[in-house]
């Protein structure tokens, strides 16, 4: 955990004298003024405590620390001032949402029991931070490999997704991706409730039974109920339960939600769901971005115009037949594994995961697979759609 403390002032001799008095406690860097400190901040070691003066030229305390909060939300943050009035007080802690508000001349004593203070708050909010993340993720995780077991099917449909979803997001900038990196991968949870045979034909582009069609239709509202009980995570409920929402306000939801108003991670996944869908269909890349472009009002145009870039430069899969002694994770599969009765062990498509390889090993103990299985090995090539 860092202990290091940022403390700004425009003098030279203040900034001076808390090295000396200070620098035996603690880690103490120093920064004349709010831009110098700002830079500072940009270090990717991050500080624990800020201790800055309100009075300062150019950007007083309240506006640098408002800024702070900012580059640095859990960074701690301190006002060290002489002017003692009411709304200096007010102004920095409703814009640079401080910790302490000292006054001038404050003691050393005083000082120092602020910033252990601050250290200790830094610790809490870190370690919570910390322990929200590894929840987070270990839930995904395990949602994911439930989804690996129980349907390879909408597995592999969502691990195809998430790549392009990358890629989409990377092209256009999108600030928080890893949000709609995780809508992809959860963005078939639901289909744990539909029958595999069902889901298969689906996937396949079969003809459908009305009960059948209305089963899928479900599967995004049931997602949106099982991802929005994990902490952090209701945006991405929100672009499963839109992800199949057209740009022009078609599809569902049937709700009045249109255009941008349509959460930006389901408008993503829209674009690369059906982009897959047209693909494994069993039309080739071109076929597959021509089929988009014809129905292009159902798309978010930005979302449309990096998913052509991210397929303007992509992996060319070369096929190879394997062992199944030589199968391992991290392959991806061109055909689908069967067993010599015809049974579907994990879809074409599919990246083989460690839960996914152990599934293919455990019915082999059982069952002939059939060999041998046919793997993609990737090379970058320049695509011509």
């Amino acid at each position: 955990m860092s202990k290091r403390i940022l403390c700004v002032d425009d003098e030279q001799n203040v900034l001076d004298a808390y090295r000396r008095g200070l620098r035996k406690l603690f880690q103490i860097e120093t920064a004349l003024g709010g831009a110098q400190a700002l830079e500072m901040l940009d270090s990717e070691n991050p500080f624990a405590v800020i201790v800055s003066d309100m009075r300062m030229p150019g950007m007083d305390g309240a506006q640098f620390l408002a800024a702070a909060s900012r580059k640095a939300p859990d960074t701690v943050r301190m006002m060290l001032t002489g002017n003692a009035d009411q709304q200096t007080a007010v102004n920095a802690v409703n814009e640079g949402k401080i910790f302490r508000f000292l006054n001038k001349p404050c003691p050393p004593e005083v000082l120092a029991d602020a910033l252990n203070a601050g250290i200790e708050q830094y610790r809490l909010v870190t370690a919570e931070k910390e322990l929200l993340e590894q929840t987070l993720r270990g839930s995904i995780e395990v949602l994911n490999d439930v989804l690996s077991l129980a349907s390879p099917a909408a597995f592999g449909n969502a691990t195809r997704v998430r790549k392009l979803v990358s890629g989409i997001c990377e092209k256009m900038g999108v600030e928080n991706g890893w949000e709609c990196e995780i809508a992809a991968m959860l963005s078939q949870i639901g289909c744990i409730t539909i029958p595999p045979d069902t889901l298969q034909r689906h996937y396949q582009g079969e003809k459908l039974l009305r009960s059948e069609i209305e089963m899928i239709q479900s599967h995004p509202s049931v997602g949106r109920e099982l991802v929005s009980h994990i902490p952090r995570l209701g945006s991405v409920a929100d672009s499963i339960a839109y992800q199949n929402k057209c740009f022009d306000g078609s599809g569902l939801p049937d709700d009045d939600l249109m255009g941008a108003a349509i959460p930006l991670g389901a408008r993503i996944l829209k674009v690369a769901l059906d982009y897959d869908a047209a693909q494994w269909g069993g039309g080739d890349e071109f076929d597959a971005m021509s089929q988009l472009r014809d129905h292009a009002k159902r798309y978010d145009p930005d979302a449309l115009a990096a998913l052509r870039e991210v397929v303007g430069i992509r992996e060319s899969l070369e096929r190879q037949e394997i062992a199944l002694r030589e199968l391992a994770p991290g392959m991806s599969l061109a055909e689908a594994v069967k067993t010599g009765d015809g049974m579907v062990v994990v879809a074409k498509g599919q990246e083989v995961t460690p839960a996914l390889y152990q599934r293919i090993r455990n019915f082999s103990r059982h069952r002939k697979i059939v060999e041998p299985i046919c793997v993609f090995v990737c090379v970058a090539v320049a695509a011509t759609c």
